[in-house]
């Protein structure tokens, strides 16, 4: 049989295209898989068992404001060689910097430690024990993956549990979905915008838009420029730039498109399944898990944990390590994933004091899912001034050179900030 040159020249060059775009995708990637954690799972959930569908719109709108703002981190970290609190406590007054820090690294504990106590109770919803003890154990598991396996390696194996999550996209397929109400609720016609569903909105952006995604984008950017040693920060060697801007803004919008399909396919379930049943109020993660039944039947529990767990253990070193890139930075200590723990203790000490202190959260009485719900919340408020300050350090020249921030870029990354913080004060308003 005879070979067809012309459609075996297509398949090289299909398969040379598929090769080439893999090598695209990198920290946008991994951002984007950690962003649907166990809190935006939750909270997702949530949003969409309390509104129907009438909070759909708010996953259309944070798709272009969180790509914008992602790539604007990554730009920081790849243009200067630098991590974003590097970069600020260069332009802005020290005492400023130190306390965004600090309300980082206090919302990323809160958020390790919801996401460790959601966790055991997913473990213990499949095995029936144990809650308090799968908690320390994933926690342990955590940290010592940290210190002795390079985050790289074991990300990819566990973004293979986070597929799990596309079994949400398949509960659309499997009930009735009025499609015209969803529709409409995804243009923002009918929007609930009711006193709990300002604090939903908070949430959902919070959880989408999160501060701890901007400083871990950005710091794997430099992680990126160590790995190979003959790149150089942009601003130095500005003849490599087209290629990392382009390589930069695929990994970004296919790591934010894939977050976000998720994030729509959660809401979109849970409120044909929860919603529809009268579930308006989800407060375990068994009630979270009942929207998987139309796919998984009694098997529903197993699939909800496997998503918890593996976007948790994913998510986990993301949270704390990018509280200890932040507060390292400003205190010049050695940093990055790749060292040994005895090569950078402070760095290594940071992630430990984030997950011990987060493990307070599983003894606080307070239901991981209700915990995951607020933790959302929480940072739906402190990125704000986080953005805020990432945007000034974007169209800073001394910092960016020729690079900074671009018209477009720039416009679409104040009004993610804007939008943020008119989500917050609508929310405060409503409590005053």
């Amino acid at each position: 049989m005879t070979s067809n040159p012309l459609r075996d020249f297509s398949t090289l060059r299909a398969r040379l295209r598929s090769v080439a775009l893999l090598k695209q995708l990198g920290p946008g990637l991994i951002t984007g898989a950690a962003d649907d954690d166990p809190s935006g799972i939750a909270t997702y959930s949530q949003a969409g068992a309390q509104s129907g569908f009438g909070l759909l719109w708010t996953v259309v709108i944070t798709f272009p404001l969180m790509a914008a703002i992602q790539l604007v981190s990554a730009h920081i970290g790849r243009i200067s060689g630098k991590g974003l609190a590097a970069n600020m406590t260069q332009v802005m007054p020290r005492w400023l910097v130190m306390m965004l820090v600090f309300l980082l690294f206090v919302a990323n504990t809160i958020n390790v430690g919801a996401d460790l106590a959601a966790m055991g109770e997913a473990a213990a919803l499949t095995m029936g024990f144990g809650q308090h003890a799968f908690t320390v154990a994933f926690a342990l598991v955590s940290v010592l993956l940290q210190l002795f396996v390079p985050y790289k390696r074991y990300a990819r194996l566990l973004m293979v549990l986070t597929l799990s999550l596309f079994s949400y996209v398949a509960v659309v397929f499997l009930v009735h979905i009025d499609w015209s109400a969803a529709g409409l609720a995804m243009l923002g016609i009918h929007a609930e915008l009711s006193p709990a569903a300002a604090t939903t909105i908070v949430a959902v952006f919070g959880t989408t838009i999160s501060p701890y995604l901007f400083f871990w984008q950005s710091a794997e950017e430099v992680e990126e420029l160590d790995h190979h040693g003959d790149e150089k920060p942009l601003k130095d060697d500005p003849a490599e730039a087209p290629k990392a801007f382009e390589r930069m803004r695929i990994d970004t919008i296919i790591g934010m498109a894939v977050s976000n399909l998720v994030a729509l396919a959660i809401m979109i379930s849970t409120a044909a399944t929860l919603h529809a049943a009268g579930t308006t109020n989800i407060q375990t993660a068994a009630d979270a898990a009942r929207a998987l039944e139309p796919l998984a039947g009694r098997f529903a529990f197993v699939l909800f944990s496997l998503g918890i767990v593996g976007t948790g253990l994913l998510a986990v070193p993301v949270l704390a390590g990018s509280a200890a890139y932040a507060v390292c930075e400003t205190r010049g200590w050695k940093i990055g994933l790749d060292y040994k723990p005895w090569e950078a203790v402070g760095f290594y000490s940071v992630i430990g004091a984030a997950v011990a202190l987060g493990l307070g959260i599983d003894y606080s009485g307070l239901d991981p899912i209700a915990a995951l719900y607020w933790s959302a919340v929480i940072n739906g408020v402190i990125a704000v001034p986080m953005m805020a300050a990432m945007m000034y350090v974007s169209s800073h020249r001394r910092l960016m050179g020729e690079f900074v921030c671009s018209p477009g870029l720039k416009w679409l990354g104040w009004l993610s900030t804007a939008v943020m913080a008119a989500a917050a004060a609508a929310m405060a308003a409503t409590y005053l």
